[in-house]
């Protein structure tokens, strides 16, 4: 478990200290990535990944989480910082401790995927793939909206 408390904002890897329907809330409802994903989706994503969350006095306001095996690969995903709490340095904050997690160093690679916030990951050694025609997806963007008859 990895502790920073820099300024006002305490960055924990300790899953009992994150506020999972918090997280629901915002992923499902305020996300551009995972609207109206299910809460039980969203327990079992983090039942499954090393996952840090950003607090001001006990207050959970940020939030990340990495899939890996933790030998050779990882994913960042669902990385955010509460709209009234941005500008204010937290998602460097909140991306020191991930990098500096023990169980993801010495990684060959690391992705994210991040439509809006280049700059921030590129201070964290990011950069667009070396070679994009190599990589693949399945991606299914509306899963989880309620089927249309």
């Amino acid at each position: 478990m990895s502790h920073l408390n820099l300024a006002y904002l305490n960055v924990s890897s300790d899953k009992t200290e994150l506020d999972v329907p918090a997280i629901h809330h915002f992923l499902s409802t305020q996300s551009t990535w995972a609207i109206g994903i299910p809460l039980a989706t969203v327990q079992r994503a983090i039942d499954h990944s090393l996952c840090f969350g950003g607090y001001i006095d006990g207050h959970q306001v940020a939030f990340a989480r990495v899939v890996s095996d933790y030998a050779t690969f990882a994913y960042l995903v669902d990385v955010y910082v509460l709209e009234e709490h941005r500008g204010k340095g937290y998602s460097k904050r909140l991306m020191e401790t991930v990098m500096a997690h023990p169980d993801v160093q010495g990684l060959r690679r690391f992705m994210l995927a991040t439509s809006t916030a280049h700059g921030l990951y590129a201070q964290y050694g990011f950069t667009p793939p070396l070679r994009p025609a190599a990589l693949m997806e399945r991606y299914v963007p509306d899963l989880y909206q309620p089927k249309k008859a």
